[in-house]
């Protein structure tokens, strides 16, 4: 039974309502219990308030899927569309608003919207088609960056301690990422870079400037002169598609990399600590455990919004159109309606979770994340024959974000294989200098890339 209190309130509206801040230091520590505690007071749909900005949060599972597929169009990601930034009172240097305005496939709806992500299908499809030339060629480099970064690792010995997120996790995304722009190391180091800076870092807007000229440049070059790679794809699907058009797409990488580096972390702490998940895994079931992780920690919590096109009924409430709505896909998984019907003692879960999305916008590289992600995991527990948490699992720490639930640093004391032998390193003058390498298994030159590994954990 609805009571009074929220009937009145559904007529009066969001702004009228007593809004609860999301990111708080609970939060960041739990989102679980804030999930609950909002389910417990509102139902499925809870109003809140996000960096000063009234929210609908909505964590019912069907819900969640009923947003996300759009039935008669009701939804959109659009900005425009929302009344409160279309009357001037989102402030402009709302930290989140620069993102809810990029003008890429990710924020449109309709047709502009099914072109964008049909050149990005186009793409993609060499890449996750596993009889392909390409697809064969980018498992052989993914291979080869996770062995390079392992071995910068553990040059200093058999033994010792390193940050799996900032050392593995997160460089591995960046690197597979150059491969499919086809950017050679040389030309992509500070691309690399710029693109870290933009997810973490105090120049941010800086970096992203930087990027958007360095994806516009390789946009214009690719039209100019093709190549065997992402981009050049897209344009082949759709010719008309302008570099600037095209720069704008490519951006979007950025969220596939923290999203994947992100559950790549994810998968490793859950199996670090599992031990039921570790003992399943080392019977080779990798790819099921990411797929769980997928399922319990998603990497990925909470979406950009959507809003509504009219008034609309949703959980308790009436959300007025023009508002917007965040859709948490953690807090959906979590569901008593949804989590209640899962198997909880074995590895084996179901696909039927949100994790990759729904409805137009559903992800179209989730094959690619899920064998990045298998990928990454199997080389570090081959070549490691101990990997143990440097800190409790309660004391991990996470970054204060309303999207991802990534971790700022995840340690770990670890123990080499013995059957894997780092290349030595080799040094001059004291600093170390990587050997001249022509072709890393992927038939692109690769030369340089080990100093940058080593670049990249000095600057730890």
């Amino acid at each position: 039974m609805i009571s009074d209190r929220w009937s009145a309130s559904a007529v009066e509206g969001l702004i009228s309502l007593p809004l609860e801040s999301l990111l708080t230091a609970d939060y960041e520590a739990d989102p679980a219990l804030v999930h609950e505690r909002l389910r417990a007071r509102y139902g499925p749909v809870a109003p809140v308030e996000l960096l000063g900005v009234p929210v609908w949060f909505v964590c019912g599972y069907d819900e969640v899927l009923h947003v996300m597929q759009n039935g008669r169009g009701i939804w959109s990601k659009r900005v425009d569309h929302w009344r409160a930034y279309a009357e001037g009172r989102v402030p402009a240097d709302w930290p989140l608003l620069a993102l809810l305005q990029a003008d890429n496939s990710g924020f449109h709806d309709g047709e502009r919207h099914r072109v964008l992500r049909g050149a990005w299908i186009a793409g993609l499809r060499p890449f996750q088609d596993p009889g392909s030339e390409q697809a064969q060629r980018l498992e052989r480099a993914m291979v080869r960056y996770c062995d390079d970064l392992i071995g910068v690792m553990a040059e200093s010995g058999p033994t010792g301690q390193a940050d799996l997120a900032a050392q593995y996790g997160r460089p591995f995304p960046l690197l597979v990422a150059n491969h499919l722009l086809g950017v050679t190391i040389e030309r992509g180091e500070e691309m690399v870079m710029d693109q870290w800076r933009l997810l973490d870092g105090p120049d941010s807007a800086g970096a992203y400037q930087r990027l958007y000229a360095t994806l516009l440049e390789l946009a214009t070059v690719k039209r100019q002169r093709r190549g065997d790679d992402l981009p050049s794809y897209m344009i082949e699907e759709k010719p008309d598609l302008t570099d600037e058009e095209l720069a704008r797409e490519l951006f979007m990488l950025s969220g596939f990399l923290d999203f994947t580096g992100s559950l790549i972390c994810n998968v490793i702490v859950e199996v670090l600590t599992n031990p039921r998940l570790r003992e399943t895994v080392s019977v080779g079931a990798i790819e099921e455990a990411v797929n769980r992780v997928a399922l319990t920690n998603p990497a990925l919590a909470n979406l950009t919004f959507r809003y509504a096109r009219t008034d609309v009924k949703l959980g308790r409430f009436t959300i007025a159109a023009g508002d917007p709505v965040m859709l948490s896909i953690a807090g959906a998984h979590a569901d008593p309606r949804f989590a209640d019907a899962l198997t909880r003692d074995t590895v084996r879960s179901t696909r039927a979770h949100l994790a990759w999305g729904a409805g137009p916008h559903r992800c179209p590289s989730q094959r690619l994340a899920i064998q990045m992600s298998t990928i990454a995991v199997r080389r570090l527990l081959d070549r490691f024959s101990t990997l143990k948490p440097a800190l409790p699992a309660d004391r991990l720490p996470w970054r204060p974000s309303p999207f991802v639930r990534a971790l700022r640093a995840l340690p770990v004391h670890y123990e080499v294989s013995a059957s894997f032998a780092p290349t030595p390193r080799p040094e001059s003058d004291g600093e170390p200098s990587a050997p001249a390498v022509e072709d890393g298994g992927d038939g692109r030159p690769r030369s340089g890339l080990v100093a940058f590994l080593r670049k990249l954990r000095r600057a730890q």
